[in-house]
């Protein structure tokens, strides 16, 4: 009995562990995947560092909700529905499918997207925007996390953006990077002005977007037609997003993985998660369980 017990032990735990992953697999292909925020493109509704939960079920299923979907094992979707005009969209990039990317869907089949001096046009209709306000990104090196970044009258620490010793009253977002990723002799600290703006889309839905100028590279665009099957993407951080009108294009409607819901932990890259200490600089509390629309 004693020889067999080691070979029993052994059994259970691969048993464990296989089953373990086939049941996180089973989950996320079907039900709810965790996505993080690399990039800015979505800035202000989500912010480098956001970690997200996507659901699967929102559209139905391709061979890109489950592993392996570059193999093209099939093609299509079954328990079909179709997303709606403003929904925020994770989908596999049709030029580069080892990426997955997020956006805010803009155009379905059929529809005419155009951009002219920074405005969006659906179907020769001029999309309405409204309530501009002040919004700032702010980029600094880890080494100012605990000394600050100072512009004016106003000073970034930590976590929070400070105008006259009182907290300011616009949006912002702060990212840290690696001081290395600064050039040698440069400024450190990196605060990008911008305008925030509620975009009224047209079945009514409302969100925001920012825009540094209304001149600027994708801020006038030819028309684009949505063909069949296909759908049309724009980051909400409109003058720095690639997406339907830069090199992403029309994006296959089997690309689609889920819709971004909710967030569930967000944070700056301050620092190393294990350093506790500085969790006040480095995490943003406020953002947690924040639904995404």
């Amino acid at each position: 009995m004693s020889g067999k017990h080691p070979k029993n032990a052994v059994r259970e735990w691969f048993n464990t562990i296989f089953y373990g992953i086939l049941i996180a697999i089973v989950f996320r292909s079907l039900f709810l995947e965790p996505f993080n925020i690399p990039s800015g493109s979505m800035i202000p509704s989500l912010h480098i560092g956001d970690h997200i939960f996507v659901t699967k079920w929102s559209y139905g299923y391709s061979r890109y909700s489950f592993p392996f979907g570059s193999w093209h094992l099939w093609n299509g979707r079954f328990f079909a529905s179709n997303p709606n005009v403003g929904d925020v969209i994770v989908f596999r990039n049709p030029v580069n499918e080892s990426q997955d990317y997020i956006k805010r869907l803009i155009g379905v089949p059929g529809d005419t997207i155009q951009v002219v001096d920074g405005r969006l046009y659906i179907n020769g209709k001029m999309v309405e925007r409204k309530n501009p306000r002040k919004y700032v990104t702010a980029i600094l090196a880890r080494s100012l996390r605990g000394v600050g970044c100072y512009r004016d009258n106003m000073v970034i620490k930590g976590n929070k953006i400070w105008v006259d010793n009182a907290p300011a009253t616009f949006n912002y977002t702060i990212e840290y990077r690696p001081d290395d990723a600064f050039p040698p002799f440069g400024d450190r600290c990196s605060i990008i002005d911008a305008t925030e703006y509620t975009e009224v889309l047209p079945n009514g839905v409302e969100h925001s977007i920012i825009e540094e100028s209304d001149n600027e590279p994708l801020d006038n665009t030819p028309i684009f037609t949505v063909p069949e099957k296909h759908l049309f993407f724009m980051g909400d951080n409109r003058d720095n997003s690639l997406d339907s009108r830069a090199n992403v294009g029309f994006v296959p409607v089997e690309n689609v993985l889920g819709r971004a819901r909710f967030l569930w932990y967000s944070h700056n890259y301050a620092a190393p998660l294990l350093a506790f200490w500085r969790w006040g600089d480095k995490i943003r509390w406020d953002r947690f369980g924040k639904g995404i629309k």
